[in-house]
């Protein structure tokens, strides 16, 4: 299994955020080829190192690395790029880690 994280800074206009993020980039997302699952955050997010900028984290996960870079190679792909420009403009608004991943 492969994993993306997508760790999501407080935006300066939370309403706007939420309503882009969800009316427009998750069902843009869901669409990738080769999602198997995406998951995100639920309600505060609480850091025992004390990282209070986080807004919101997002999982994807796909059956391979190889599969996240077809997936975003794609069209929808693409989309998805250009989108989280839109309600995340700067890289320091998100960081995104890509991973494989095993069972311990």
């Amino acid at each position: 299994m492969a994993k993306m994280t997508v760790i999501y800074r407080n935006p300066k206009d939370k309403e706007s955020f939420q309503r882009h993020y969800f009316n427009v980039h998750v069902p843009l997302a869901k669409q990738l080829p080769g999602l198997k699952k995406y998951e995100i955050s639920d309600g505060s997010i609480v850091s025992p190192t004390e990282h209070s900028e986080t807004y919101l984290v997002a999982n994807l996960y796909f059956d391979s690395m190889e599969d996240i870079k077809k997936a975003f190679a794609s069209e929808v792909g693409q989309e998805c790029a250009l989108d989280r420009k839109i309600f995340a403009p700067n890289n320091d608004d998100v960081q995104i880690y890509l991973f494989d991943t095993i069972e311990v």
